[in-house]
């Protein structure tokens, strides 16, 4: 899983683990040719020559005759960018689309769907065309094919997204009669198989089909070919860093029921991303926000997340019905929950780990997470505590021992700490100001409780000058928002300082740099704000990476940020 390889953010390109191989280094060395055409849009560095070709012009016809083929081929006619590529000779009906709940109902957001079922069916026939080239060489009845796509639409709340919408691919498979004992016991042509299938299952999956036993490390499931596994009871998705936008999601279904856990709830689904703002439904639908058009449902995505949710699949496909508080459905939250937690214990999930502080580990994220190393306890203990809250309720408990918590020498659990002040808000950084809530506070805990929350404002303001980066920015941002203006003063200081990517990693700096943007109106209303404003207009748009596509972020948001202050 990405959350095991540290690989879930967008361009993360983190070291390959110790001894491991890509799935079809193993088909090489079993004797078949493996072509890739032609996209490797990898989060994690290659171990070494993973394919025998990988080009716009590589294809089994370049293999050595007779030689057993594993080839690949990547249409991009469905992707994202081609939703809104105009002019475009419109086939669907934009008047036939059905706009999903969670969409406003507009002439441009009918556009896009229909466009996008346009464009689908441009993949298609890449797909028929080449089915015609396996018939014309022979090849049909001696091949098994997959089919799929790699994500849900490229829609706002779609793609990036672990719901549905975002996760649920087509998967065809087909099997040929001669290579019937490898097919799954409901195989049926013509068929549909309600076995549970994630990408991760493919790499065993692949060896298991070419009879090759897949390695006891690698975490998917063979639903396939000799060393089929039983049937799993859950999928589990997850959602990290979006491009230049920080988020931490995980989510887990059982086919009929989807729990999403949203580990950083103070931050709202629909993050300014600027990809995703390139279509016109996002545009859109956030001007409907700012003119209040929106219905609640619409509305939802312009506004921080609960920090868990529960949909049911059968009766609320668009997952826009939040089940977690209803009575009839604790089971299987109960249940959900646990497989989630199970799964980020078994898999060693490291995305609890800021990223920038990754990079101070010394071995790939894999390597350091299942290692002895890898404090996982404290840190989702941390985690945890941080995010698992009421919205009108102040869970005494997480004040305990704040001050012993910034001692813990994790920096994953200091960053937790301070994230958890943060998502609490105003009232924990600022009690007096606050009377209701030191009232309440007082009234579930006593006076000690209230000293307690009284000492998070310390803390944040000790936090300024923490070792580690991620904990001195998430401190920063939570004493701009909530702190004094003094607080603040010396909080952009912090921000400043770390948005400099001269002197710091790309993933620092553009962690700097969102909190900037979050709080760029307060900036401005600051007393020294025309000498920080000058200051982000000096800042470097160029700098180290370990991907080149990772350079393109901090200049957008420097672009980005310097537009709000002309």
């Amino acid at each position: 899983y990405p959350t095991s390889l540290g690989a879930e953010h967008m361009r993360s390109m983190v070291p390959f683990p110790a001894g491991k191989k890509m799935f079809p280094q193993f088909l090489r060395e079993a004797g078949w040719y493996c072509s890739n055409n032609a996209k490797e849009d990898y989060n994690i560095a290659k171990p070494g020559q993973v394919w025998d070709e990988s080009s716009k012009n590589a294809h089994w016809k370049n293999r050595k005759d007779g030689q057993p083929f594993f080839a690949v081929f990547n249409s991009l006619k469905s992707h994202e960018s081609q939703i809104r590529t105009r002019p475009h000779t419109q086939v669907h009906d934009p008047a036939k689309v059905r706009v999903p709940a969670y969409h406003p109902d507009t002439p441009e957001v009918r556009q896009d769907w229909a466009q996008y079922y346009d464009q689908v069916t441009e993949a298609d026939a890449d797909a028929g065309r080449l089915l015609a080239d396996l018939e014309k060489d022979g090849l049909s009845e001696d091949t098994i094919v997959f089919y799929y796509a790699d994500h849900g639409s490229g829609m706002p709340r779609s793609k990036r997204w672990c719901y549905d919408s975002g996760l649920h691919v087509p998967l065809v498979v087909y099997i040929p009669e001669k290579f019937a004992a490898l097919r799954p016991p409901e195989y049926k042509a013509g068929g549909k198989s309600e076995r549970l299938v994630s990408f991760v299952d493919f790499a065993p999956t692949m060896l298991s089909l070419i009879g090759v036993k897949p390695p006891e490390w690698m975490q998917g499931h063979a639903f396939l070919g000799k060393f089929i596994a039983e049937p799993q009871p859950f999928l589990h998705g997850f959602r990290g860093r979006m491009d230049e936008r920080l988020d931490l999601v995980r989510s887990v279904t059982d086919g009929r029921y989807v729990y999403v856990r949203n580990y950083m709830p103070h931050l709202i689904y629909g993050q300014h991303l600027n990809y995703m703002w390139q279509t016109p439904t996002t545009r859109v639908w956030e001007q409907l926000h700012k003119e209040g058009k929106l219905n609640a449902v619409q509305d939802k995505f312009w506004n921080p997340k609960p920090h868990d949710e529960l949909f049911d699949l059968q009766n609320d496909p668009d997952e826009v019905v939040n089940l977690r508080h209803s009575t009839e459905h604790q089971d299987i939250l109960i249940k959900l929950i646990h497989a989630q937690m199970n799964h980020a214990l078994n898999t060693r999930d490291v995305g609890f780990i800021p990223e920038g502080e990754r990079l101070s580990k010394g071995e790939s994220p894999y390597d350091f997470g299942q290692s002895k190393k890898y404090d996982f306890n404290s840190i989702e203990f941390a985690v945890n505590s941080a995010s698992a809250f009421k919205p009108h309720g102040f869970a005494p408990q997480f004040f305990d021992n704040l001050k012993e918590k910034m001692k813990h020498p994790e920096p994953a659990v200091r960053y937790w700490t301070i994230l958890g002040l943060q998502m609490r808000g105003r009232p924990v950084v600022d009690p007096e100001k606050h009377k209701v809530g030191t009232a309440i506070l007082r009234a579930v805990g006593g006076d000690d409780r209230v000293q307690e929350m009284k000492t998070s404002h310390e803390v944040l303001a000790t936090a300024l000058k923490d070792p580690s980066a991620p904990v001195r920015i998430a401190a920063a941002r939570a004493l701009v928002d909530f702190g004094t203006e003094a607080d603040a003063q010396a909080a952009f200081t912090v921000l400043l300082e770390a948005a400099d990517w001269s002197k710091h990693d790309v993933f620092t700096a553009m962690s700097a740099l969102d909190a900037l943007a979050a709080t760029a109106d307060k900036l401005a209303k600051s007393k020294d704000a025309a000498a920080m404003i000058a200051q982000i207009k000096a800042l470097p748009a160029t700098g180290p990476a370990p991907d080149a596509r990772l350079k393109d972020y901090i200049p957008r948001m420097l672009e980005e940020l310097r537009e709000r202050f002309p």
